[in-house]
């Protein structure tokens, strides 16, 4: 089941059906409780009815039974035998005895006294003998009765009466369940019927406001297949006009073909950039190497080692460069910024301006990283120094914050503002009038860029207050 539109249709549909069948379990269970107390009831006030005229010592023929066909009776003495049942009992169950004949012996009701000509107290004899009623609740039971011939579920009530002779009957009267389970049954089917509809509904409209909702991921999906196919990175994905999540994930993926994008061009840039800069050396090389084979007098030996040696600072750059950009971590050492400027300013002796360290020799500036990294930025920027100051090139270690800032600076041109960007891209060289000997390639400050950025700290050029340039290497402090 891959469809997601399936799997959400089946899974709602589940729950709702879940939902459903335990509602309508607990509907049922009410409305057969509910019916079922109607029915106690109506045999409570029935058995009680009948009690009542027998505490009033009404004889059994005598008895008033209304709708004995529904309300069938059942008497039973303190020994649990049979003295009376209503009319057309042919059957019973569930209650204290099975019977439904009166046995032989069972004892008739008491005369009334109204009966009694012999009663020698006459004032008395106005007055009838009353029996009594137990007022606890009655005993509630299930069972079946045969009344005409019908056999039927009824709900018996056991409720004692006490005669004037002093006599302990218990009457079981009957309250039919023929309609709690009609209406149960009515129910039960009506949810039986209603329910698988109800579920298809359910399933139907899940699946259409799913395959809605998700039209817009398609188009994704569509759009990014062709760029795929295509390998044309400035096509987008369509953005729908919601601001749900679909719609966060179209712009999301639109940002980030916008970040490949540049990424490739960047690349693209890159490979290009660098085979016509290794085309120079390498042909000058070329060249030198066929007049030394051809007229070894002629061999400029100063000049094909310079180009060696360029081929060798380019292929390293490079090489740097493409680490950088797979997200090689630099290492944690614990390093002292001003010790590592001084060891750098101390084997720089071909500088043709000398080199003033600004730093105080008691002062601690510690940072964690690569100790190579940060040479090759601190000689990065020297280099850029010695090519355009005109007679200061400085460098100054001070706590700056939470960090150790490390400032270069010259006294030459400086760095035009609208410029201060675009001279840490790679390849670019603002001093095009030079000779490429002489203004490298154009990798030193992006490569002092990239590895300050990977030491978490910042590299950014101002005005130098001698007028030239000032390159400030921010780095965050030992931990």
């Amino acid at each position: 089941m891959r469809s997601v539109r399936a799997r959400a249709a089946i899974g709602a549909t589940l729950v709702v059906a879940v939902a459903l069948v335990a509602a309508g379990l607990a509907v049922l269970a009410v409305l057969r409780t509910n019916l079922i107390d109607q029915a106690d009831l109506q045999a409570e006030v029935a058995a009680r009815e009948v009690a009542g005229q027998l505490a009033l010592d009404t004889r059994f023929e005598d008895l008033d039974l209304d709708d004995e066909e529904d309300h069938p009776v059942q008497v039973t003495d303190e020994e649990g035998r049979v003295v009376f049942v209503s009319k057309g009992l042919q059957a019973v169950s569930g209650t204290r005895s099975p019977g439904v004949s009166p046995a032989p012996s069972a004892p008739a009701a008491t005369p009334s006294p109204g009966d009694d000509d012999d009663d020698d107290d006459g004032g008395d004899s106005a007055r009838p003998a009353r029996g009594e009623v137990s007022s606890d609740d009655p005993d509630f039971s299930d069972g079946t009765a045969t009344v005409g011939g019908k056999r039927a579920d009824y709900r018996f009530a056991a409720v004692e009466a006490t005669t004037p002779a002093g006599l302990t009957l218990t009457v079981h009267a009957g309250a039919p369940l023929a309609a709690e389970q009609e209406a149960v049954n009515t129910v039960r089917g009506a949810m039986l019927t209603g329910l698988p509809l109800l579920l298809a509904v359910v399933a139907a409209v899940t699946w259409l406001v799913t395959r809605r909702a998700l039209r817009p991921v398609e188009g994704i999906r569509r759009e990014l297949a062709a760029i795929t196919a295509s390998e044309d990175l400035a096509r987008r994905v369509p953005e729908p006009g919601s601001r749900d999540e679909i719609a966060a994930l179209a712009r999301t993926t639109n940002e980030t073909l916008t970040v490949l994008e540049a990424s490739v061009e960047r690349q693209r840039r890159f490979v290009a950039d660098a085979s016509h800069e290794l085309r120079s050396p390498i042909a000058s090389l070329r060249t030198q190497l066929e007049v030394a084979d051809a007229h070894p007098e002629l061999l400029d030996l100063p000049g094909a080692v310079a180009d060696t040696v360029r081929l060798q600072v380019l292929a390293a750059d490079l090489l740097l460069l493409a680490r950088l950009d797979a997200g090689e971590k630099p290492g944690a050492a614990r390093l002292e910024a001003g010790a590592l400027v001084r060891e750098e300013v101390s084997q720089r002796t071909g500088d043709r301006i000398p080199v003033a360290v600004e730093a105080a020799e008691d002062a601690s500036y510690e940072v964690n990283g690569s100790r190579g990294q940060l040479a090759r930025v601190v000689g990065n920027l020297l280099d850029n120094a010695q090519r355009h100051a005109e007679s200061l090139v400085a460098v100054r270690v001070a706590a700056d914050g939470s960090g150790v800032r490390v400032e270069v600076r010259d006294d030459g041109a400086g760095v035009p503002e609208e410029e201060r960007e675009r001279i840490f891209e790679r390849f670019v060289r603002l001093d095009d009038a030079r000779s490429r000997d002489d203004g490298g390639a154009g990798l030193g400050l992006a490569i002092a860029r990239d590895v300050a950025a990977r030491h978490g700290g910042t590299l950014t050029v101002h005005r130098a207050p001698e007028g030239g340039a000032a390159f400030r290497l921010w780095l965050p402090g030992a931990v």
